[in-house]
């Protein structure tokens, strides 16, 4: 059964908590960054009005960025510290993806019709 756009929303929105939750229980702090880009400032699906990707998952609701900073509260912006949270995050769910295999390390996403 292929889910749905909505279905898929509903549950990428159920598990960022816990993506959160794991980002700390790894020893890191956590702000947010980009989830869902606006058609108006960014462009529909496809089309490019700002930065980011034309195709991108922020656009579908379906991607978050987050920012890991570590206990001493400096802002770790090389991918490697996302790795572990990565690689757990893309065990959590079939559409699950992490950014840091295709070069945007603190994106988490689930893809849907070839966007991710």
């Amino acid at each position: 059964m292929t889910l749905t756009l909505l279905e898929l929303q509903q549950q990428f929105a159920a598990l960022v908590p816990a993506l959160i939750q794991k980002a700390h229980s790894l020893g890191y702090h956590v702000t947010l960054g980009d989830a869902y880009r606006d058609p108006r400032a960014f462009g529909s699906l496809g089309e490019f009005k700002a930065y980011g990707l034309p195709r991108s998952a922020h656009k579908q609701r379906l991607a978050i960025d987050l920012n890991l900073f570590s206990l001493g509260g400096e802002f770790l912006t090389d991918t490697k510290y996302h790795t572990e949270l990565g690689t757990w995050w893309k065990a959590q769910h079939p559409n699950a993806r992490w950014g840091g295999d295709f070069n945007d390390g603190n994106h988490y996403s689930f893809e849907y019709n070839g966007v991710k």
